[in-house]
């Protein structure tokens, strides 16, 4: 599928090419929070989206939205911008839109649990339900935009937003749509997103240092960090593009499911790693054709050694030479947003030929076979005239394994 535009909202910024400038300059999007809710809980770090990029946002939609379609919406908003005048002839009809989340409304449903406790029934707001329903992000995309050509929901934990990109790949290979604007959006950064994954002991807790509290493949690393956004991107068969102005290819996509714990990741990688098999033999690529690898990696113990094994049982010796980068260092997980956000991410590394590094991955892990670019952004080999193709891998909760295969324009 070509990647016709993208838009994106997160902690680095309120568009791609402001994300993109603040990762190569090595910037975190990680802060201590000040807001009075969050001064008695054990973790008060997270990544959050600047206030100004949600400028757009009329008064009533603000009021009527929670903030996870809040977000969704300003992203669809950017690629639509972009796709739309590479797309004349289309109907409205043959425009669909797939937008994952892992929770949906979690402030909505925590606020408004917050008045039922407090001022009993008459104070819950009435649109409550429409405004925390996992699908209300991409219904209100579709509300906003126009489009009838189908409104999507995968809800797979921290591989919502590339399972998003997958079903959009099949909705165009199935022709049931001509464009697909897909990707994820999610808003946890509240107290009861932070205390749930608290309790659960998933979150870093270097609550006095926020920039270098997420350490993917780190030695000391000690949980992921929570942070909200969303990303979406426009996708098109190849057959259709009638235009120079791809910005990318989504050549295939591999899935597979751990059966095994709905937290813990397989230990040895092995359901991972058919995701990954899956996704090239589908792209008819090898191991060796791969420049770059763009990780999954949340900082956890577990989670980062079951990938690094499963990477390499795929890619085998061919990892050696393979630098790979771990976007959440500076980032932070943005759950169901994470997929979709870190892809638009890796389209610009393809694009520019630099795959930026991964400032918080020293000391590295010694049991971590992975040739992580912990010190400097690392320039991607010359091909001339031929494309460049990277994997990029999200997983999540649950044992949900998406591997992506992309390629320069």
């Amino acid at each position: 599928a070509a990647v016709l535009g993208w838009g994106s909202l997160s902690p680095l910024g309120g568009d791609p090419l402001t994300a993109w400038e603040a990762v190569l300059n090595g910037d975190s999007g990680i802060q201590r929070l000040q807001d009075d809710w969050s001064k008695d809980l054990a973790v008060q770090i997270a990544g959050r989206v600047p206030e100004t990029a949600l400028a757009g946002l009329s008064p009533l939609l603000r009021r009527r939205s929670d903030r996870c379609a809040q977000l969704a919406l300003l992203a669809a908003r950017q690629a639509w911008s972009m796709a739309k005048p590479h797309c004349s002839g289309i109907q409205a009809e043959r425009i669909a839109v797939v937008l994952g989340t892992g929770i949906g409304g979690l402030s909505t449903m925590h606020d408004q649990h917050t008045q039922l406790t407090a001022g009993g029934p008459a104070k819950v707001n009435p649109l409550t339900v429409p405004m925390l329903i996992p699908d209300a992000p991409a219904g209100q995309v579709a509300i906003d935009l126009g489009l009838h050509g189908g409104a999507h929901t995968p809800v797979s934990a921290c591989a919502s937003g590339a399972e998003a990109l997958m079903l959009a790949q099949m909705l165009l290979n199935d022709d049931r749509a001509d464009l697909v604007l897909a990707g994820g959006a999610e808003a946890p950064v509240n107290r009861l997103g932070l205390v749930g994954f608290s309790a659960m002991r998933a979150l870093s807790t270097s609550n006095d240092s926020p920039q270098t509290a997420c350490r993917p493949y780190s030695l000391d690393r000690n949980g992921f960090v929570l942070s909200e956004g969303a990303g979406v991107l426009a996708l098109m068969r190849e057959s259709d593009v009638r235009s120079p102005a791809v910005l990318g290819w989504q050549l295939a996509c591999g899935s597979s499911s751990d059966g095994y714990h709905i937290v813990t990741p397989e230990p040895q990688g092995l359901q991972a790693s058919r995701a990954i098999d899956d996704a090239l033999a589908r792209s008819g690529l090898e191991a060796k054709d791969l420049c770059a690898v763009q990780a999954h990696a949340t900082g956890t113990a577990l989670g980062d050694l079951a990938e690094s094994q499963a990477l390499r049982r795929s890619l085998g010796s061919c990892l050696d030479g393979l630098p790979v980068q771990a976007p959440k260092g500076q980032l932070g997980h943005l759950l169901g947003a994470a997929g979709a956000v870190e892809t638009i991410l890796a389209f610009q590394a393809l694009r520019q030929g630099i795959l930026p590094k991964s400032p918080n991955s020293s000391p590295l892990d010694p049991e971590v076979e992975l040739n992580v670019n912990c010190q400097n952004n690392v320039k991607l080999p010359d091909t001339g005239n031929k494309k460049r193709y990277l994997l990029k891998n999200t997983f999540g909760f649950g044992g949900h394994n998406i591997s992506l295969i992309l390629s320069s324009p």
